[in-house]
C-alpha cells in the first residue's frame, strides 16, 4: 500500500525506494531501548520485497503463514507475488472499465489478500518467484509504467471497440516481466493446482477473515468503502470506534493470532532503523531537526490521541495509507511502557533484525485498517456488529 498517488509514472521504479530513504533521517545516535517479549505469536521468517510496493501482499501471506502455525499445520513460505500478479490483472480490467479513474501502480489492501486466495488460490515461492529476466529482487517500476500506457490506450478507445484479446495482451506483459504463474506444480511429491494447493495445503478459509478501521465521520459497527487511493477493489470494512482498533489487537494477540496492519510510517517519530514508533507528547505540527535527533534517544511518553485527533489526520491527508505490516506480539520496554511486536518486510536491515515495536497510541493515530481472524474480535464488540446486518461476520 504505497502511496503511488504522491509519485509520477516515471517514478514507481522509485516508489519504494524513496519511503525507504524518506525514513533514514529517523533516528537517534546510542538509542536506548530494551525490550523484553510478553506475548508473541508464531510467524515465519522476515522477508524482502525489494523495490517493489508489494508490502500489502507481504504482510497479508505473512498473515495467512501465521494462521497455518497456529492452526498446527506445517510451514509454507507463501508466493507473494503470485499473489501480487493477480491483483495487477484484476486491477487492469477495473482501471479499463473505470475509465481510467482508478488508482495503478503496485500498490494494494490487505483485502486483496483474501480475495485472490478466494479467486486464483495459493502457490509456494520454490514455485513462482515473480523474479524473470535475471533479476535476483523486486522492481516492477518499468513494467507497471508499460502496463499503464497501455491502459491509457484502452481507456481512450481509439477505435470505438475494444479488441477482444486486451486483457490477454495485458497478461502476456506481466508474463513477460514476472514469468508466467502456474498452472499446476509438484510440491513435496504430489500435484496440485494453485486452487488445491490452497484448499488442501494452507487450509484456511477466506470467510474467516475480517478488515477494520476507523473512521469519526462514518456510522460506527457498520461497513462502509474506505476512501484510500490503493482500495482499487473499492472493498468495504468494518468501521468501529478507535478504542476498538487496539482492544481487538490485545484480544487477537492474548489468544494467539497475528493482525495485519496498514498504516501510516511517513513521520518523523516512526524510526525504521532503530525500530520504534510512537507519538511523542509534543507540538506534532513543529518538530525541527534537533527535537528529531533526540526522538529515539530511549523511552519517552505518549501524547493521549482522541478520536478528533486521529479523524481530522485522515481528512487532511497527514495520515496517509503508505505500508503494511504484521503484528505479531506484544512487548514492554525498560520502563514496563506496552509496545506491539511488529514484522516488517524491508529485510534485516534494522536494530532489530526486521521487527519493530509500536506504541498503542500510534496504532490508534495512525492505523488505516486491520485485518484478523473473525474469532479474534472480542464478543461484545462482535455483538455490536452483528444487529447491523441480521447475519454477523
Amino acid at each position: 500500500m504505497l502511496l503511488l498517488t504522491l509519485l509520477t509514472v516515471g517514478s514507481l521504479a522509485f516508489a519504494q525506494d524513496n519511503l525507504i530513504n524518506s525514513l533514514k533521517s529517523n533516528q537517534s545516535e546510542n538509542p536506548d531501548f530494551k525490550f523484553t517479549t510478553l506475548k508473541e505469536v508464531g510467524r515465519t521468517s522476515v522477508k524482502d520485497q525489494g523495490s517493489s510496493g508489494t508490502c500489502w501482499s507481504y504482510s497479508g501471506n505473512s498473515f495467512i503463514e501465521s494462521e497455518m502455525i497456529r492452526m498446527g499445520k506445517p510451514v509454507v513460505d507463501l508466493a507473494e507475488i503470485f499473489t501480487a500478479r493477480n491483483v495487477y490483472r484484476d486491477k487492469a480490467k477495473r482501471y479499463v472499465l473505470f475509465g481510467g479513474a482508478l488508482e495503478w501502480g503496485d500498490g494494494g489492501e490487505l483485502h486483496d489478500v483474501i480475495n485472490m486466495y478466494r479467486k486464483y488460490g495459493a502457490v509456494p515461492q520454490q514455485v513462482y518467484s515473480g523474479l524473470a529476466l535475471g533479476q535476483t529482487r523486486n522492481n516492477f517500476g518499468e513494467m507497471q509504467a508499460v502496463i499503464k500506457s497501455m491502459l491509457d490506450t484502452y481507456v481512450k478507445n481509439p477505435q470505438g471497440k475494444l479488441s477482444p484479446n486486451w486483457l490477454e495482451n495485458v497478461d502476456n506483459v506481466i508474463d513477460s516481466y514476472l514469468g508466467q504463474a502456474p498452472k499446476e506444480f509438484t510440491y513435496k511429491g504430489k500435484r496440485y493446482t494453485p486452487q488445491t494447493f490452497a484448499k488442501e495445503v494452507v487450509g484456511i478459509n477466506p470467510d474467516d477473515y475480517v478488515e477494520l478501521t476507523s473512521y469519526k465521520d462514518y456510522p460506527y459497527y457498520q461497513r462502509f468503502v474506505t476512501p484510500v487511493p490503493d482500495n482499487w477493489s473499492h472493498d468495504s470494512m468494518w468501521n468501529v470506534p478507535m478504542a476498538d482498533l487496539t482492544k481487538i489487537i490485545d484480544n487477537a494477540v492474548d489468544k494467539g493470532y497475528s493482525v495485519g496492519w496498514a498504516t501510516d510510517v511517513s513521520e518523523p517519530y516512526f524510526s525504521y532503523k532503530n525500530g520504534v514508533a510512537y507519538v511523542p507528547d509534543i507540538d506534532l505540527n513543529h518538530i525541527d531537526a534537533e527535537v528529531k535527533a533526540s526522538l529515539f534517544k530511549g523511552s519517552r511518553p505518549d501524547k493521549k490521541i482522541t478520536e478528533d485527533m486521529r479523524q481530522e489526520a485522515l481528512n487532511n491527508l497527514t495520515t496517509t495509507d503508505d505500508h503494511g505490516m504484521q503484528i505479531v506480539g506484544l512487548a514492554k520496554d525498560q520502563t514496563g511502557k506496552e509496545y506491539y511486536m511488529v514484522k516488517n518486510s524491508w529485510g534485516l536491515t534494522n536494530d532489530f533484525q526486521g521487527y519493530l515495536y509500536v506504541t498503542k497510541p500510534y496504532v490508534q493515530y495512525k492505523t488505516t485498517g486491520i485485518l484478523v481472524h473473525k474469532n479474534a474480535i472480542p464478543k461484545d464488540i462482535i455483538n455490536k456488529m452483528k444487529p447491523k446486518t441480521g447475519i454477523g461476520i
